[in-house]
């Protein structure tokens, strides 16, 4: 069983204020599976720093509004 990861993120609530964008859309805008999202917003898979990036670009923040590692 995979460990969980430190880093959290914010992706649900972006998701909303996205317009209620799925899991799907926001699949499609960064090039990885519907399950590769799923993973990353329940916190049991960390994503690459660019998979990070296309993930906050698709939402237009910076990239700490949407993951964040605790001190």
């Amino acid at each position: 069983m995979a460990k969980p990861t430190k880093i959290t993120n914010d992706i649900r609530r972006l998701r909303f204020e996205a317009g209620e964008m799925t899991q799907a859309e926001l699949a499609e805008k960064t090039g990885v599976t519907r399950q590769t999202i799923i993973a990353i917003e329940q916190g049991r898979y960390s994503p690459s720093l660019e998979v990070a990036f296309l993930i906050a670009r698709a939402f237009g923040v910076p990239l700490d509004a949407v993951f964040q590692y605790p001190d």
